[in-house]
């Protein structure tokens, strides 16, 4: 009885630590490409049948050599290629973007809830960090650099980071690699101010230490996606 015991116990610890590395489903097949038609839903997206896969699942033509409209209140563009519109990503953990910063442009505070990300410099300079999760010492450390071009720096999965391009008269842009096929993106000033329906301002002046006048201002401000 002991022993089954034990081996049960440790299958189950197996399952579980092979739950919590892998951040999207691991693929038992060499491809699952994405049939995002099927009704049935599924961590993900189920699969195609292979008989009707070809090479236009694996394949986009996605112009990522051209520059992209950084217009935006925030200075930035971020084109991303992921499962919704590459199929073939699908189960296979990793997407891709471009960032387009114009001068003085910025990638604003955010998260990947479900990547890591590393993060390449192709052309100008960038200004980056990540902030850590709350530290023992009630602390959140701030580890940032300044990138030029061909310098590399990663984000860690769910940590709060960003991009700065600190030249006020070139654009900067990057190549990001991230672990997820749908790494998701929350912004935090979009998610903490721009939410629908809003959320109280009594639990958000308390939260920020400001008066309600503060939050209900920043609320009516029209708080701009750049993910494209």
């Amino acid at each position: 009885m002991a022993a089954s015991t034990y081996f049960l116990l440790v299958a189950f610890l197996a399952l579980v630590t092979s739950h919590a590395i892998a951040s999207d489903p691991s693929p038992l097949q060499d491809f699952c490409v994405a049939d995002k038609d099927s009704p049935v839903k599924v961590n993900g997206f189920v699969c195609k049948d292979p008989m009707a896969v070809n090479a236009d699942d694996f394949f986009k033509a996605a112009k990522l050599d051209q520059p992209r409209d950084t217009t935006s209140k925030v200075g930035s563009n971020v084109t991303l290629i992921n499962v919704l519109q590459l199929p073939g990503l699908n189960t296979l953990g990793i997407s891709l973007a471009r960032i387009d910063y114009a001068p003085l442009g910025q990638n604003p505070p955010h998260t990947h809830p479900r990547a890591t990300e590393i993060l390449t410099v192709l052309e100008g300079t960038l200004y980056v960090g990540f902030v850590t999760s709350n530290q023992a010492d009630k602390s959140n450390k701030l580890f940032a650099k300044v990138l030029n071009k061909g310098d590399v720096f990663v984000f860690p999965q769910g940590l709060i980071h960003f991009q700065f391009n600190p030249v006020p008269d070139k654009p900067a842009v990057a190549l990001a690699a991230l672990s997820s096929q749908n790494p998701g993106a929350i912004t935090i000033a979009n998610a903490v101010f721009g939410s629908k329906p809003p959320i109280s301002n009594d639990v958000l002046a308390k939260a920020f230490q400001v008066q309600k006048g503060t939050i209900d201002w920043l609320q009516a401000q029209f708080w701009e996606n750049n993910h494209y």
